[in-house]
Parts: structure tokens; C-alpha cells; sequence
């Protein structure tokens, strides 16, 4: 994929890009995205509607959950693409559960790696929303800017 302007500005203002959103009810609670330059989960605990940056827990992930995830995160993309048209209905979203063989199996498959350890790390993510659709398969809309937990 190639770098659009505004990507290239995110990533000349530290911003890292987020490849799943697992988790989002007003903003992003839980996901798999860069930081360090490596993928990791993020998770928060107490997402705040303000425009100030919240603290999560992140871990890195290996190479095979990413690509599950990432899988996962094409089957979402392409129902929200179709939904977004009209040619899918709310009822038929493959997180409900029995409506997306693949979907459910891939959950079952991610439970583990999607679990905090014990050591996991407290950062702080900025979120900086880029240009182009909300989801797609790529990833969100979104990046993060990560700095320590004070």
C-alpha cells in the first residue's frame, strides 16, 4: 500500500498505524496496531470521551496472532463495506456470533492472545484519525502516538 500525504505526516509526527480494532464504543478500547515499530495489542480500561490521551495496557503479539487477527479483521471490513452500500443488513455483522463460520472460529483462535498478561505495559496513546474510510481492510481510520504512563 502506498503512503498517502497525510500518512507520510503521522509518521513524521510519531503516529503508528493500527491494523485491528477489536474493541470501540466511542473511541478505541482495544486493537492490535504498532508501537515500536513492532505489533502489539493495546488495550484500555477507561476509555474517556475528552479530547485528552488515555493509558493502556499493550504486549507485543507474534507473528501468527497478527495474522489471524488481521484475517479476522478483512472478514469485519468486508460486512462493514457491504453494510455501508445497503446490501447487508445489522443482523448479519459476523461478531454477533453464528453468522460467520470463519469469524467464530478465528475468535475462538485469538481469546488467548487477546488477554493482558501480568507484565504487560501502561502507555499512553494519542489517537490521530487519518484521511479515507472509517475501516477498511488495511486497518481504521486512526493512529497512535505512544509515550510511558506517568
Amino acid at each position: 500500500m502506498a503512503e498517502t500525504g497525510d500518512e507520510a505526516r503521522l509518521i513524521a509526527d510519531g503516529f503508528e498505524r493500527v491494523y485491528v480494532e477489536s474493541e470501540g464504543h466511542g473511541g478505541p478500547r482495544a486493537g492490535l496496531g504498532d508501537i515500536g515499530g513492532g505489533p502489539h495489542y493495546f488495550q484500555g480500561d477507561d476509555w474517556d470521551d475528552t479530547d485528552e490521551a488515555d493509558a493502556y495496557r499493550v504486549w507485543p503479539a507474534n507473528d501468527a496472532a497478527v495474522e489471524l487477527e488481521r484475517e479476522q479483521w478483512a472478514i469485519f471490513a468486508r460486512w462493514n463495506e457491504r453494510h455501508g452500500a445497503g446490501s447487508a443488513e445489522l443482523e448479519t455483522h459476523p461478531g454477533r456470533g453464528g453468522v460467520d463460520a470463519r469469524y467464530d472460529e478465528l475468535s475462538l483462535l485469538l481469546a488467548r492472545y487477546r488477554q493482558a498478561p501480568d507484565d504487560a505495559r501502561r502507555l499512553v496513546g494519542e489517537v490521530r484519525f487519518g484521511a479515507g474510510a472509517r475501516y477498511r481492510a488495511e486497518g481504521p481510520d486512526y493512529w497512535f502516538r505512544w509515550r510511558p504512563a506517568g
